[in-house]
């Protein structure tokens, strides 16, 4: 006898309050099977999707992730970037005030290849102290330029290689007589057409004739602080023009009330005339010279 394959589930249905009736269903095993293999196949798909999406949604956090991370890099990048940029300008700052300074130059650095020291990781927080120790050096550097721009513009190196014939003060009169006169400056002789330079920075207040000076230049250089330049063979500035300490003014002669070539400089406060060699270097006077040479004023 061939066994009955199929499935048989007996369902009663109530229809009214005092009968009822019984429907036979039968539904083949094989189709419970493809069912059960069905379910599984869906099943296993829905899971797989699940698997599938939650990689999906993995890989999207790690491609954000790493989005952040080059764009945290590229950020860093930058500030590096720009770090360096303020680094350079802050040496270059630091090389020019010390030409101002009168820093020696350092030795030629074409053949130093040493280099050493510590690791430190130039992580975000190192990166910020270095931009905030830069920004303190900007600073100082600024303040330090500030003073050595005020302190360029006091007169403080000769205006003439020479000899100091006449020193600030009272002195018998050049042209003879046997008459003392006061003098309001330095005579500094030297030869005809050398180049006469500014002392310190500034502009230039008057070029031009003046009684007694002939071709003199006046060189303002700030809280009522002027030098002079006077008995010039040839004025190479005018009235207005920026200089800077070293900066040629004109050429030595013999203008105005001179007896031979040299530079009459004065050094004025306000209207008063006050001792040059407050502000220059020290020097060999006209006393401590060996060798007379003719008075000039």
């Amino acid at each position: 006898m061939k066994k009955d394959e199929r499935f048989y589930a007996f369902i009663v249905a109530r229809t009214s309050r005092h009968c009822s009736r019984i429907r036979h269903v039968s539904i083949p095993e094989r189709w419970i099977q493809a069912a059960a293999c069905l379910s599984a196949v869906v099943l296993c798909a829905a899971l797989y999707g699940f698997y599938g999406l939650a990689q999906q949604a993995a890989h999207m956090r790690i491609e954000q992730e790493n989005d952040r991370l080059r764009e945290e890099n590229e950020r860093q990048r930058q500030q590096l970037d720009q770090l360096k940029n303020r680094v350079d300008a802050i040496e270059d700052a630091s090389r020019r005030l010390s030409e101002i300074s009168g820093v020696a130059p350092e030795a030629d650095e074409s053949e130093w290849f040493g280099a050493g020291g510590p690791l430190v990781i130039l992580d975000a927080a190192a990166i910020a102290l270095v931009e905030s120790r830069a920004a303190q050096l900007e600073q100082e550097l600024q303040t330090h330029e500030r003073a050595l721009h005020e302190r360029a513009r006091i007169p403080s190196i000769w205006p003439v290689e020479g000899r100091v014939t006449d020193d600030y003060g009272p002195r018998h009169n050049p042209f003879g007589g046997g008459a003392s006169e006061f003098h309001d400056g330095l005579d500094i002789a030297t030869a005809w057409g050398s180049p006469v330079v500014a002392t310190g920075g500034g502009h230039v207040l008057f070029a031009g004739a003046k009684n007694g000076y002939g071709y003199v230049v006046e060189v303002d250089h700030g809280n009522g602080l002027v030098t002079a330049y006077g008995h010039l063979s040839k004025i190479e500035v005018v009235e207005g023009q920026e200089l800077k300490r070293g900066d040629v003014v004109g050429r030595v002669g013999s203008t105005g009330r001179s007896t031979g070539p040299h530079v009459h400089y004065e050094v004025r406060i306000g209207d008063a005339a006050v001792s040059p060699s407050h502000y220059l270097p020290a020097r060999e006077t006209a006393a401590q010279q060996e060798v007379e040479q003719p008075e000039s004023n």
